[in-house]
């Protein structure tokens, strides 16, 4: 049930995103998610994109820095309380959340992009509570 996410490192400098979006799209590869996070020097942008593998290829080809992250991606039930309750069992569980941010709206859910310091056992434990984990391969069609 892991998502893999690529993290590109950038100067932060203005048209650093842009570079990004101009390989990503020559090369034919749709962004399905993204986060940007950045100090005064650099950013991580991280993305789940539909192919791994061309985006990472191309990246480097043209200078990036690219690393690979595992992370799950979760249904969240689009009502007041919905994200709460995932924070609370993973809590009650001692699982960390690292860093998360949105996918999509789909239907009464949405899906979020969320990375653990322990991803197999917050994938049991929100799958015991009957919350939605979706696969790699689901991902890359939503």
């Amino acid at each position: 049930m892991r998502v893999e996410q690529i993290s590109i490192f950038l100067e932060n400098t203005g048209g650093r995103i842009a570079e990004v979006t101009t390989i990503l799209s020559a090369a034919a590869v749709n962004i399905r998610a993204l986060s940007l996070a950045d100090t005064t020097d650099f950013g991580v942008l991280r993305l789940i994109v539909d192919d791994n593998e061309t985006a990472e290829k191309v990246l480097k080809e043209n200078g990036f820095s690219v690393g690979k992250t595992s992370v799950a991606a979760v249904a969240v039930e689009d009502k007041p309380g919905g994200l709460n309750r995932i924070l609370i069992l993973l809590a009650d569980a001692d699982i960390n959340v690292e860093y998360m941010y949105a996918l999509q709206q789909s239907g009464d859910h949405a899906v979020m992009i969320f990375r653990f310091d322990n991803i197999d056992e917050a994938v049991k434990v929100l799958e015991k509570e009957g919350i939605r984990v979706y696969k790699a391969s689901e991902v890359a069609s939503l």
